[in-house]
């Protein structure tokens, strides 16, 4: 977020359409249940199986995860894929989100990023 001021008014430039859409799936997966106030089972609980081992298994549980709470919080949006892909040598996955904005004629949406445990 780089809290950006309008020229016109120097209000906070507000997020819209595709980009408030990709910002509030990014949100969702990586909030923790119990994060948000007042809505104690929002977000996903991916993190907990970033410390698991990398591989197929744990990707399964990262995309099933991810695509139920997408799915749950997010209804501007129809998902058609989710991928995690296991990258042994730096011990993250590749995520990729593809979806559908509802009730719009925009293109599909793709968000990719990297999930990575820290310490």
């Amino acid at each position: 977020m780089t809290f950006q001021a309008n020229p016109l008014n120097d209000d906070l430039i507000a997020i819209k359409n595709e980009s408030a859409i990709a910002r509030s799936i990014r949100n969702i997966v990586f909030t923790l249940p119990g994060e948000k106030f007042f809505n104690a089972s929002f977000g996903s609980r991916i993190t907990e199986s970033l410390f698991d081992n990398i591989d197929d298994i744990t990707s399964t549980i990262i995309v099933d995860e991810i695509t139920e709470s997408i799915e749950r919080y997010e209804e501007r949006v129809k998902l058609t894929d989710v991928k995690a892909d296991p990258d042994f040598e730096n011990n993250s996955f590749n995520l990729t989100i593809e979806y559908l904005v509802i009730g719009t004629e925009i293109p599909p949406q793709e968000l990719q990023f990297v999930l990575q445990s820290s310490r």
